[in-house]
């Protein structure tokens, strides 16, 4: 067992550099679903469980302006999906929040994230002495919802730029991992939106969730 980090001190990063394409290209975060966007919905469920919450996202950031959280973009070309995400977010807090050994990584299309995330994430890796922590629901390991050492930056850089590797699990699996369960009733909380289906099943859960 290792000491438990205090889940409140650790920042997180918002996945939203994706290019949306089964929904038609587009920002998905910034889709309405109750009167919220999916972003606003995201940042008031992680915001009382982080020190600080950032978004990586690429473009022009100033279309995220509203949500006033630091904006960065993937620091690996090519839109290589949620590790370049993640490694920018690790860069960041290495860079502006050196006191911070942890990162939570979260999908910033997920409204319904759970609001003991970080927390049980934090509690699950120091009580197994893991290297970093992932979500499960039904069964399923949701690998961009995380905890992160932000000492694993640079083998995560040699992972994306020297070997090519793109699935966020192909590069997990060289590490112990503490994986997390949470129950799928009444809805499960890593729900994300992909299609505009998704959208539609979304609204009706956030009237139950609201």
């Amino acid at each position: 067992m290792t000491e438990p980090v205090p889940p409140t001190s650790i920042p997180g990063v918002l996945l939203a550099g994706g290019l949306a394409r089964r929904m038609g290209g587009g920002d998905k975060p910034i889709r309405m679903i109750g009167g919220r966007t999916l972003l606003q919905r995201v940042i008031s469920r992680l915001a009382p469980q982080c020190s600080r919450l950032i978004l990586n996202a690429n473009g022009d950031p100033a279309r995220f302006a509203a949500y006033g959280l630091t904006v960065v973009r993937d620091g690996v070309a090519g839109f290589p999906g949620p590790l370049a995400g993640i490694l920018a977010g690790l860069d960041w807090v290495a860079a502006q929040m050196p006191e911070s050994p942890w990162m939570l990584s979260a999908a910033a299309d997920c409204p319904f994230l759970p609001r003991d995330l970080v927390a049980r994430l934090a509690g699950a890796r120091a009580t197994e002495g893991a290297a970093l922590a992932l979500a499960e629901s039904g069964g399923q390991t949701h690998p961009v919802i995380g905890l992160w050492p932000v000492s694993l930056r640079e083998d995560l850089r040699h992972a994306l730029v020297a070997e090519d590797i793109r699935k966020v699990t192909r590069f997990t699996a060289r590490y112990q991992v503490a994986r997390v369960s949470w129950p799928v009733l009444p809805f499960d909380p890593f729900f994300n939106a992909n299609t505009a289906a998704d959208l539609a099943e979304a609204e009706r859960l956030a009237a139950q969730d609201d």
